[in-house]
């Protein structure tokens, strides 16, 4: 079977119809040009090329086969662009979820209009998903990264996985704007202990549930839990409706709803962790570029 080398020399000899220029133009002497030309034809069975001391011309299978062949270097060169672009981290394919107070976020729609200007043919997929089962999809292969708000809670899946922290963003407390509260510049915790709470049922969203009972817990109370919400934006609406007080991520005072204002805590714990998790053995280019591209961003976020 004939060889792209072959290939490259017949395409050479067709287009300047002779043996001597087509030696010149592919740097080689003319013997070796004209045994790989007589091979290429016993391998097809076929004469190319008529030629005698002075002419070379195509024969009818000639210009057949030179159109064949100028279209199966060109697809190897287009497939031998598409590898190198693989391994380069250009193209491909990346699936990525992240939690819904994470698309409040500048760092999500940061991360991925960089990565779309540097490697446009790599292929997104999105998922909106809670952290935990985040966790769960990436040990399984079923996402490449993740947007999470909190760290593996089991020690066998810290181990095989990596986290690049990207912010630790501060908790706000979303109060009704008649509360007593509402206009101060800060408030502690304890300040409030004996309001009602909304938030979202654990079993959704237990990284945010699980930091307002230990918030309330260092100030010496447990949160009394009037209401739930199934979406964290959710939250902010029973808020303006009166019927308790939120814990939120700073950026969602990005939700400008009547009736609802937005009070930082005097707590140093007072924050929510944003990450990108992804496995430790996925060395993949695609993801290597995505996580670097994200790293960018957390810097450009800390300053």
């Amino acid at each position: 079977m004939f060889d792209f080398r072959q290939l490259r020399y017949f395409v050479a000899v067709a287009e300047e119809l002779s043996f001597t220029r087509a030696a010149i133009r592919l740097h080689l002497s003319q013997p070796p040009l004209s045994q790989q030309i007589q091979a290429l034809e016993r391998d097809l069975g076929v004469r190319l090329l008529e030629r005698d001391k002075r002419n070379v011309a195509l024969t009818e299978a000639g210009r057949v086969f030179l159109e064949e062949a100028r279209q199966i270097l060109a697809k190897a060169e287009e497939a031998r662009s598409h590898v190198l672009a693989a391994a380069a981290g250009y193209s491909g394919q990346l699936r990525l979820a992240y939690t819904v107070s994470v698309s409040f976020h500048p760092a999500l729609p940061q991360a991925l209009l960089r990565y779309g200007q540097i490697a446009p043919n790599v292929r997104i997929q999105l998922n909106e998903m809670y952290s935990e089962p985040q966790f769960a999809a990436l040990l399984a292969g079923q996402i490449d990264v993740g947007f999470v708000r909190d760290e593996p809670q089991h020690t066998k899946d810290a181990r095989s996985l990596r986290l690049t922290v990207i912010d630790r963003e501060p908790l706000l407390l979303a109060l009704p704007s008649g509360h007593p509260l509402a206009a101060r510049k800060s408030v502690r915790l304890a300040e409030v202990a004996d309001d009602a709470f909304i938030t979202q049922p654990r079993e959704l969203a237990a990284t945010l549930y699980d930091r307002l009972v230990k918030l309330a817990a260092k100030a010496g109370f447990k949160p009394r839990i009037n209401q739930h919400a199934q979406q964290i934006n959710g939250l902010l609406a029973l808020v303006a409706a009166g019927l308790g007080l939120a814990l939120v991520p700073a950026t969602m005072r990005t939700v400008r709803l009547a009736g609802v204002s937005y009070v930082p805590l005097e707590d140093a714990d007072a924050y929510l962790l944003l990450a990108a998790a992804s496995r430790i053995q996925d060395q993949s280019p695609a993801l290597e570029k995505f996580l670097a591209t994200v790293a960018e961003v957390a810097v450009v976020s800390s300053l």
